[in-house]
């Protein structure tokens, strides 16, 4: 296993639309265990491919405290969506920024498993949040495009003087 480096915000290949993935072969199920490895090293509750640029829609979840709850979805897709919640996120991309964002309260997620079987699965309170926050990385999308432009402008500048202080 290896730990991945994580794009951050502005990083515009967080911006591209991951590619579905025709095979679930040993190479993806690498690709996740390097996934999960950064993850919990980083530490986050998820991770998606693109994320670590890789344009595959995988993402890698676990919302448990003792973190022995590891959720590997391949090619996810949120088939129904119910009720409305706000709650705070963070994200491995955009360290250190938590904002309130609205997202659907419950979820129903079809996915592929790490052996290539199809899945289907209900999800509530944080474990939908973070699938919709992980699925929304698939298609090039960050939580900092739920909130105003001034509040991600604030971000950005933010986030590039942090970089340049790293440089």
């Amino acid at each position: 296993m290896a730990l991945l480096p994580i794009l951050h915000f502005p990083d515009e290949r967080l911006r591209r639309h991951a590619l579905p993935v025709a095979e679930v072969d040993d190479d993806i199920r690498q690709l996740i265990d390097d996934m999960f490895e950064t993850m919990y090293d980083a530490p986050g509750v998820g991770l998606a491919a693109p994320q670590v640029d890789v344009s595959k829609r995988v993402i890698v979840i676990d919302v448990s405290e003792d973190k022995n709850a590891p959720l590997a979805l391949i090619n996810p897709s949120v088939t129904l969506k119910a009720g409305i919640e706000e709650m705070e996120e963070g994200c491995l991309s955009v360290p250190g920024i938590y904002e309130n964002v609205e997202r659907a309260s419950s979820v129903r997620v079809s996915f592929l498993d790490r052996d290539g079987k199809p899945c289907d699965i209900p999800a509530d309170g944080l474990l939908a949040v973070c699938l919709q926050h992980e699925i929304d990385h698939l298609d090039g999308k960050l939580f900092v495009d739920y909130l105003t432009e001034m509040k991600r402008q604030r971000i950005k500048k933010k986030m590039e003087k942090a970089r340049r202080q790293t440089l």
